[in-house]
């Protein structure tokens, strides 16, 4: 929103509920409230076709994986809208993240050892010998069951008892294919990209400094880095097959004998966006040019040592590290210093914006909201 608002392109934002962060943005100029995507995705597109006859409106970007799946599935409720993915079956075979593995096998690209699993019954069968940690990933973020989506999760299992125990609570793993994966130690390293009909226009490359949860889940403090010349050509290999179009980001986990391994490929728009626009590759401006076959503006290059900080996902980060038996008292008390030395010259904040402050308050009510419930 704030990207396109400040190049002067008029943006509408949509969400299921009654507001939203990216509505809140003085840079959006109408917030529309939709049917839930994932209970009524009928109705979801029905609604969103309706607001973009009535709005007139020539670009549609989709933010989660849901929406852009349904959106992609449905495309022909919005003929003459330009919506600048690639077809539903090109963005499964890279979001898959079993087809994704099996893929990456077959190109030598590196992945975490790994079992295919293609339902809850396979699980005894191979847990046995298995080294523990393990990571159980769905092979779906997102699973339709009982009329409606649900978002899947990955798991971490520290015993054969306990991933049995996982696999049989949880729906995304009874009836549906998943993988059984070694854990990686290690950071995690992202290869960010913009891809125009199959070729290849701007990369970006961020590493991520602190997650949420601790020990690997979404960023909270990410820096940008130069492009890593081996992750490049592994990130090339995937897009490339696919023929890609628009934007991708191809997520990896160096371990600390420097090899990197394939974690998944984010075929939507990611959580650290904001870092690659603030190092100066501004997706979502040049995918809007793409969007209307405009040549892109060329990037030479990109500002490394820049950093991004959510703020609140980092005091969540650290409240989770305080609280975790597994970490020690001065791994704590250095968690505790890094919080509070963010580098204040070189780190900006994800939300907390001056001159649009206003999505810093929406989000900071509703985190207060959810901590006295």
């Amino acid at each position: 929103t704030r990207s396109l608002g400040k190049h002067g392109i008029p943006v509408v934002t949509a969400d299921e509920t009654k507001s939203a962060l990216a509505g809140c943005s003085r840079f959006s100029e109408n917030y529309f409230r939709y049917p839930s995507p994932r209970l009524q995705p009928a109705q979801f597109i029905s609604s969103l076709a309706a607001l973009v006859r009535s709005e007139n409106i020539q670009i549609i970007l989709p933010m989660t994986e849901l929406t852009t799946m349904l959106l992609l599935q449905n495309k022909s409720s919005f003929e003459g809208v330009s919506i600048p993915f690639p077809d539903i079956d090109t963005v499964n075979s890279l979001a898959d993240k079993c087809s994704l593995m099996h893929l990456a096998e077959s190109m030598d690209i590196p992945i975490p050892a790994t079992r295919y699993l293609d339902n809850q019954s396979a699980l005894p069968n191979c847990t046995a010998n298995s080294g523990y940690p393990v990571v159980l990933k769905p092979g779906m973020s997102w699973e339709y069951d009982n009329h409606a989506w649900f978002r899947t999760t990955v798991r971490f299992a520290g015993s054969q008892s306990e991933a049995e125990r996982l696999v049989a609570s949880d729906p995304a793993f009874r009836t549906r294919p998943f993988l059984l994966q070694e854990c990686i130690e290690g950071k995690g390293q992202g290869i960010f990209a913009l891809y125009d009909r199959g070729k290849g226009i701007v990369l970006f490359s961020h590493r991520r400094v602190r997650e949420k949860p601790p020990r690997g889940g979404v960023s909270v403090l990410s820096e940008s880095v130069p492009v890593d010349p081996v992750l490049l050509s592994y990130a090339r290999r995937l897009l490339d097959h696919a023929a890609w179009h628009g934007i991708a980001m191809v997520e990896f986990k160096v371990a600390k004998d420097g090899t990197p391994y394939l974690m998944e490929v984010n075929t939507r728009f990611w959580g650290s966006l904001q870092l690659a626009v603030d190092a100066g590759v501004d997706f979502p401006w040049l995918l809007y040019q793409i969007a209307c076959d405009i040549e892109p503006d060329p990037v030479v290059d990109f500002k490394t040592g820049v950093r991004l900080r959510w703020l609140l996902g980092d005091i969540d980060s650290l409240y989770l590290t305080l609280r975790d038996r597994q970490w020690s008292f001065n791994e704590k008390a250095r968690a505790v210093l890094k919080f509070l030395r963010p580098s204040p010259f070189k780190t900006r904040h994800e939300v907390n914006r001056a001159g649009d402050l206003a999505p810093f308050w929406w989000e900071l009510r509703n985190y207060i909201r959810e901590l006295v419930r």
